[in-house]
């Protein structure tokens, strides 16, 4: 896997993949053109997991609607800035058995996710898991 981050202007950078999809990446204060380098982490956290549970819930044949996963993100207080703490809040819309769920996303947590089992070494992460019917 491949990846680079390109220099614009001020503190505004391109970040592009090798399957050639780009991003954003804005470090000034605000961050109105891109999100933050870290911004980026905690989304790539959401989007891993979340790929892990509606493929885990497809499998098996559970009736999901929806998913919502967001992230509330703890960060030290001097540099290096990194994550301390890390909630998950899983929001699954349909019929979903909650033993499939629960199954899923700690199954995403401790076996699946690589964003997850990375950010793990220096973050705690907990979740919780809301249901709409």
């Amino acid at each position: 896997m491949n990846a680079s981050a390109e220099w614009k202007q001020g503190m505004l950078f391109e970040g592009r993949s090798e399957s050639g999809h780009a991003v954003r990446f804005d470090a000034a204060a605000g961050h109105a053109a891109g999100l933050s380098p870290m911004e980026a982490v905690l989304t790539a956290l959401c989007g891993c997991t979340s790929v892990d549970v509606v493929s885990i819930l497809q499998k098996k044949r559970e009736p999901l609607e929806g998913l919502v996963v967001s992230a509330e993100a703890e960060q030290a207080a001097a540099p290096p800035r990194i994550f301390t703490h890390i909630h998950l809040s899983y929001r699954i819309r349909g019929k979903v058995s909650e033993k499939a769920a629960e199954d899923a996303v700690a199954l995403s947590k401790n076996k699946y996710c690589s964003v997850s089992k990375m950010l793990e070494k220096s973050a705690s992460i907990s979740y919780s898991v809301e249901y709409e019917r």
